[in-house]
């Protein structure tokens, strides 16, 4: 199956309206050379300003990469203490709301809702079949970013069914994000009830990822007996499961593979400069998390950010077969390969082996700096898994079930069952939690874990509880909506 192609349509949707990532606006609109009067007049129409709303997905390696960076998994790395400031910043617990890096997630976020949106928007103007589909994958992209934006940013504006306008920012106010979540739920359970478990079209979104993400947000409110239900009904029902080879989900062969249950497509066939980083086709962290000044064997050069801790490494037992493919300990890779590299800022020795450049196996040039083909593991089906134990744990419904769920994990990761976890209640809560930091290491979801969780003051250097569950509103964005908006506690 070919991926998803995302710049081959996207223009249509942007003739009409955009989110300008590059803008000091709010919402900035352009001219319009093709209006809602003459769009979203044929099927075609539709399927390209979803292409739009999909697009924006590519944008979200800034969440990726500071959601490991604000944990103990990572430090920024980079090539001095001034590299990238606001990264550096978000490491050390020392963000404030002007911040260029956090800005990008808010406004990159904002432009994926907002294209989902004028889908919406339009949703009654043409009939054609398989609309609901189309409607049902915008309703998840929608549900995807403000997920993205309430994990972020707590409190958020909720616009449903209608693009934000210029001047609309005036009269916007921050919406509880319990009444954001009530919206993220019904746009995945529609979506979940209006989708195929298989798509034709790596990359498109299905059934089980729209079940994931709802179980996800259900987790997120500690809803365990509704997460647990949508998790475990995706675990009976499939098309999912564990590859055998852990190390093989990391490479070309094995983007979307059985264990995908949703993925954000990467290319290499178009790439960026730093003045527009989101305009990449490619996975700009990948080039970011790279070895720096690197030559040797299977791997290219990048830009040293995003390294790995020590202690991350050894929280691995050493028979883990997860540690040395999650983690890549470059001291002893270059005694072993006699490959060179080159040192940065906070050199830890290790790098995120799952996301770093790579020369690939089918003869092609080795990964650009800023246009890395590596597709993001969203949801795997090893985090369905975890997601399942812990409601099932944490909500007092099964701990049987939860071991099991675990156990499944986990044996993967030693290759035998003389690791199975036994423990109950609180032991077995602290081994879950335990045991997705392992198995997720480098894909982002650490900071948020331990914030959900309760555990990131004691986890996080410099955290300080009641200020870094969340982080600050841009404060331009503040402005821009005529100084309306409270800023979140602490900044």
């Amino acid at each position: 199956m070919k991926k998803l192609t995302i710049k081959t349509t996207i223009i249509l949707a942007l003739l009409t309206f955009t989110y300008n990532a590059c803008s000091d606006d709010f919402v900035d609109v352009e001219p319009n050379a093709v209006t809602s009067e003459n769009f979203f007049n044929s099927e075609q129409d539709y399927q390209n300003a979803l292409i739009g709303a999909y697009d924006l997905l590519q944008s979200t390696y800034i969440n990726v990469m500071l959601g490991e960076i604000a944990s103990d998994n990572t430090l920024a790395g980079g090539e001095s203490a001034t590299d990238v400031p606001g990264i550096q910043q978000v490491d050390d617990m020392i963000h404030t709301p002007v911040n260029s890096n956090l800005r990008d997630v808010w406004r990159w976020m904002w432009a994926g809702i907002n294209r989902a949106n004028y889908i919406m928007e339009f949703q009654d103007k043409t009939d054609f079949s398989g609309k609901n589909e189309v409607l049902a994958q915008t309703r998840f992209l929608r549900a995807y970013y403000y997920f993205e934006l309430v994990k972020w940013f707590g409190d958020v504006p909720l616009v449903v069914d209608r693009r934000i306008q210029f001047g609309d920012q005036f009269s916007l106010d921050r919406t509880p994000k319990a009444e954001v979540y009530a919206q993220i739920e019904a746009d995945l359970i529609f979506a979940a009830d209006n989708l195929p478990s298989v798509q034709a079209e790596a990359g498109r979104i299905t059934k089980g990822a729209a079940q994931a993400l709802l179980g996800k947000a259900y987790l997120y409110q500690e809803k365990f007996v509704e997460a647990a239900q949508v998790l475990e009904d995706l675990i009976a029902t499939g098309p999912y499961d564990l590859v055998t080879d852990y190390a093989s989900i990391w490479e070309e062969a094995g983007e979307n593979n059985i264990e995908s249950v949703f993925e954000v497509q990467y290319t290499d066939t178009e790439g960026a400069g730093f003045g527009c980083l989101q305009c990449s086709e490619g996975n700009v962290a990948v080039g970011f998390n790279g070895i720096r000044n690197y030559a040797g064997p299977d791997f290219s050069s990048g830009f040293s950010f995003n390294v790995p801790v020590e202690e991350a490494y050894n929280a691995f037992d050493t028979d883990d077969l997860r540690r040395d493919v999650a983690i890549l300990d470059i001291e002893a890779w270059a005694a072993q390969t006699g490959a060179t590299f080159g040192t940065g800022f906070e050199h830890t020795g290790y790098f995120n082996r799952k996301y770093i450049p790579r020369v690939r196996n089918n003869g092609a040039q080795p990964d650009l700096n800023l246009t890395n083909p590596n597709n993001y593991r969203s949801i795997r089906f090893a985090d369905v898994l975890l997601m399942a134990a812990e409601a099932l744990n944490r909500g007092g419904i099964s701990d049987a079930r939860a071991q099991e769920y675990l156990n499944r994990v986990r044996r993967r990761a030693f290759g035998d069952m003389l690791h199975d976890v036994t423990s109950t209640g609180s032991a077995l809560t602290d081994a879950i939690y335990d045991e997705r930091r392992l198995e997720l290491v480098g894909e982002g979801h650490r900071f948020f874990d331990l914030v959900r969780t309760g555990r990131a003051a004691q986890a996080i250097n410099g955290f300080v509880a009641g200020k870094h569950e969340l982080f600050p509103i841009p404060q331009i964005e503040i402005e821009l909506a005529g100084n309306r908006w409270a800023q979140n506690p602490g900044y």
